[in-house]
């Protein structure tokens, strides 16, 4: 007699656990999708370039190390270098950017 009572409890434990699990699921393809993105820096440049929009410029921190800044100068370069089509101005500042997070310069050495 127990054994039959039991059955039944643990087939409309299975039926709630699956009607559960579509709901979830439906709300869960239902959702809006997520930007996993990077945003871009939406301003201007600074009149004096800093360690912080030098970073914003070539995608990286402040701390990064120097081989990791090479590499995202050279990544940033060939998408925007003059040669290729790309802005003399935007070329001019990626190179500033990547000398104030080597330390090579000081800022608004920019041609433009």
């Amino acid at each position: 007699m127990a054994t039959p009572f039991i059955a039944g409890l643990a087939v409309a434990a299975a039926a709630y656990a699956g009607k559960y699990s579509i709901r979830a699921w439906q709300a869960f393809k239902a959702r809006p999708p997520t930007a996993r993105i990077r945003r871009f820096y939406d301003g201007g440049f600074q009149p004096t370039m800093t360690r912080r929009e030098a970073a914003l410029i070539l995608g990286v921190r402040e701390s990064t190390p120097v081989d990791k800044v090479k590499e995202a100068h050279r990544r940033v370069m060939v998408a925007n270098h003059p040669d290729a089509g790309g802005s003399h101005y935007l070329a001019s500042k990626i190179n500033e950017a990547k000398d104030i997070l080597l330390g090579k310069g000081k800022g608004s050495g920019s041609a433009f």
